[in-house]
């Protein structure tokens, strides 16, 4: 029978956060996190196979993402790590595997980084760690200095998400048909809500935040110890390629991975099988 999507509405301290959830109740908890501009939607093709294999998995949309309550500020990534680690408590799972995308990579960083002792690993597609020391600032991505603006990106997108939002499922793929019709839509309609586009821009101009707060990390000698499964996108096809790995390398001992070929940045989206196969052997073989 395939995994039935569980919708909750769940009140942590600051929000109230929209997931979906799929699996055995008893399963060994799994935690999704999304990137922009895109929320727990972009699972919904790996979220059965991980459930079919045994796994309670969970997907929420990121604080002030999606389906999800805004709060006024807070957009640095701790400050998103401890929302989802409260999301997992109130769930009633203390310790979990992670797996993550875009901008849920340095939330995931932060969630090992603050709670160690409750994530056992992590799988983490086509994103880096912002402040790991290295030496392509925002990884070369364009739209991080523009989002970050004061104002200006809301004031050039309202009215206008459907164009804006596009363009980037069309550019960021192996192919501009990468994203579906129907996960665009769903995009476009998450991001149109009030206050969403704002909340979006707001990780971005929270980076300052998170690169000093991982600066502080790495200079005080400390580094994850769990497991790390990193994969970036193709380069050929605009994925960030070995320079993810290469990123959690510097602040991690234990890291595995590679690129996965014949994919853009949308991994999860673009490979759905072939993310769920890495996922699960990476877990059921390292993972304790």
């Amino acid at each position: 029978m395939p995994a039935r999507f569980e919708h909750a509405h769940i009140a942590v301290s600051r929000a109230t956060l929209h997931c979906v959830s799929a699996g055995p109740a008893d399963g060994a908890p799994l935690l999704l996190l999304h990137g922009w501009p895109q929320t727990w939607f972009m699972w919904r093709g790996v979220i059965p196979l991980l459930a079919e294999a045994g796994y309670r998995v969970i997907a929420p949309d990121l604080t002030g993402l999606g389906d999800s309550t805004r709060p006024d500020d807070g957009y640095d990534k701790a400050a998103i790590a401890k929302d989802m680690a409260e999301l997992m408590t109130a769930l009633g799972h203390d310790r979990f595997a992670v797996v993550a995308h875009d901008w849920g990579g340095p939330v995931a960083f932060f969630l090992a980084a603050q709670f160690a002792q409750r994530v056992r690993a992590m799988a983490v597609f086509d994103a880096p760690v912002l402040g790991d020391g290295g030496p392509i600032e925002h990884h070369g991505r364009w739209h991080f200095g523009f989002h970050a603006l004061p104002g200006l990106p809301e004031a050039l997108t309202q009215g206008r998400e459907d164009a804006y939002l596009r363009f980037f499922f069309r550019f960021a793929g192996a192919s501009a048909e990468a994203i579906s019709e129907e996960a665009q839509a769903e995009y476009v309609r998450a991001y149109s809500q009030p206050g969403a586009m704002t909340a979006g821009f707001n990780y971005y101009r929270a980076v300052p935040q998170d690169i000093a707060a991982v600066t502080a990390f790495r200079e005080s000698g400390q580094r994850l110890a769990m497991p790390l499964l990193i994969y970036g996108g193709d380069p050929a096809t605009r994925g960030r390629g070995m320079t993810a790995l290469e990123s959690w390398a510097r602040v991690a001992d234990d890291v595995s991975g590679g690129v996965a070929a014949n994919c853009g940045h949308w991994i999860p989206e673009e490979r759905p099988q072939w993310t769920a196969e890495q996922v699960l052997a990476f877990l059921n073989g390292r993972a304790a």
